[in-house]
């Protein structure tokens, strides 16, 4: 029972700094899970990782994942809420008044100084996964590749999925 507690505490916390999402604060996860509790494995932590990106829905089914792994459906329940409770009770607190300072300029400098943080910490968030997942000079490649398409052109994501699994198959990444 204390490790169920233990994850709604650990996510509860983490869910305070979630700025960009769950993707954001996967390094933290990853030392919080991984590092400090030794809950899983980097390549546990990356594997779940990888399931909840292939999986439809939001970002924060990488917790739910993370929870039932360590803890079964109380796990998988107790990280869910913990990640998405505490700032969903803030927000409804909060949004009203939040409304009412619009155009002030501390409003604005608070949602720009926001924008670079979540940026920085999903940077951060797939470099930790990139490194957690040992990729090999292929694997680099694919993932540069994937960028610059990405960025250049308005191929579906679907397709460079399509490549990957491929390049997987055959044994290349």
């Amino acid at each position: 029972m204390s490790t169920v507690v233990d994850l709604f505490l650990e996510f509860a916390l983490l869910a305070f700094v979630a700025f960009g999402g769950a993707t954001a604060l996967l390094p933290e996860m990853h030392r919080v899970v991984v590092d400090n509790h030794q809950w899983l494995g980097d390549a546990t932590f990356t594997h779940l990782y990888a399931i909840a990106q292939a999986a439809p829905g939001p970002n924060v089914l990488v917790v739910t994942l993370i929870g039932w792994k360590v803890a079964g459906l109380a796990g998988a329940l107790a990280a869910t809420l913990g990640m998405c409770l505490p700032m969903s009770v803030v927000i409804y607190l909060v949004i009203d008044r939040w409304e009412s300072f619009a155009g002030k300029r501390w409003q604005r400098a608070i949602q720009l100084g926001v924008a670079p943080l979540a940026v920085g910490l999903i940077f951060s968030g797939a470099t930790l996964i990139a490194q957690s997942a040992e990729l090999g000079w292929a694997a680099w490649v694919l993932a540069g590749f994937t960028v610059a398409v990405s960025l250049r052109t308005t191929m579906h994501p679907l397709w460079l999925i399509a490549i990957g699994a491929l390049l997987g198959l055959v044994g290349i990444v």
